[in-house]
């Protein structure tokens, strides 16, 4: 089971992959995707652990609906084949995920 630690800080980053100035969310959770491009950074091993030194790109691949977590996007690493999950933020009053990519993945199958 996978379990969630925190090993980092609630920060803003530039995106490594569309350039974009990412704020923090505003809810206390972490954001650890883009919300213009939906990439990520493969920095963790568990999530939240921030221990792997693959630090490939995680490249948005689809989407998923879940009843109780909302969107899910699938992302897999550009360098390691490494896959994950992350539940979109689109109800961050600051910055939310565009919708728009959003619906332009669910639309794809990987």
């Amino acid at each position: 089971m996978k379990r969630f630690t925190t090993k980092g800080r609630n920060e803003g980053f530039v995106c490594a992959n569309c350039g974009k100035d990412v704020p923090p969310l505003c809810n206390g959770s972490y954001r650890n995707h883009c919300p213009y491009c939906l990439y990520s950074l493969h920095v963790d091993n568990m999530p939240g652990d921030r221990l792997s030194t693959c630090n490939g790109l995680l490249v948005p691949v689809c989407v998923e609906y879940n009843g109780k977590k909302g969107w899910v996007i699938v992302s897999q690493c550009d360098r390691c084949d490494h896959s994950g999950r992350n539940v979109a933020a689109l109800d961050d009053p600051r910055c939310p995920d565009d919708y728009e990519v959003i619906l332009e993945l669910a639309s794809t199958r990987p």
